[in-house]
């Protein structure tokens, strides 16, 4: 009979030991994919938020610089200056397109993928409009090239601008969204470790009761 005791004694102990084992072998799966995704999450807040905001950054400072080299020849009223202006636009030209391209690269929601489509629209109409009043000012024409400059350019100008404040707030709110996701996992996380340190408790106040008890 007391051996019949003891053997049900064992065999409790090995299925509850048992049960632990896999409460903390699963605990563990479940925190190291908790932990990947917080990993995940922040190297997305860095490769697809931080470095694109900075991008947008750049591609306004090319765009107002753009702007200011143009007026700056248009009030100097000196075609012999439009050879190396012609230079310096496509210099920038090639930097905002290199700086679209490593935006391309990294992940997009929808909303930021029509942005950036329109923001390049946009560049396109304004690279072209730069164009005809450079033509204007090698043909002596300051007047008309001042006025496309500052009424058809200003507004395609903007809407540029326009595009990229808007990416720029997309990059914001899906930053915040990104931090929320890894918020919420690593209170997931911290309550996994709580849960499996309050069993262990609970088991050693068990079996310290079932001594005493013996």
């Amino acid at each position: 009979m007391k051996w019949s005791f003891i053997i049900q004694q064992k065999i409790k102990a090995a299925l509850l030991l048992s049960g632990v084992m896999v409460f903390i072998i699963l605990n563990s799966l479940m925190s190291r994919s908790s932990m990947n995704m917080i990993d995940r999450s922040f190297s997305s807040i860095y490769q697809d938020r931080l470095v694109p905001a900075i991008d947008i950054v750049y591609l306004s400072e090319h765009l107002y610089t753009k702007r200011l080299l143009l007026e700056k020849e248009l009030s100097n009223k000196e075609p012999k200056e439009i050879p190396v202006l012609v230079r310096q636009l496509h210099g920038h030209d090639q930097k905002i397109d290199s700086l679209i391209a490593e935006f391309e690269q990294t992940i997009l929601i929808e909303e930021e993928v029509k942005s950036l489509a329109a923001f390049k629209k946009n560049m396109q109409a304004y690279s072209a409009l730069e164009k005809q009043v450079l033509s204007l000012g090698v043909n002596s024409s300051f007047d008309a090239g001042k006025e496309l400059f500052y009424t058809q350019g200003a507004l395609v100008f903007q809407k540029a601008i326009h595009q990229l404040s808007k990416l720029t707030k997309i990059q914001s709110v899906v930053g915040k969204e990104l931090m929320k996701d890894s918020h919420i996992e690593a209170h997931y996380i911290n309550l996994l470790f709580t849960l499996q340190i309050v069993i262990a408790i609970v088991i050693a106040l068990f079996w310290r009761f079932r001594i005493d008890t013996l």
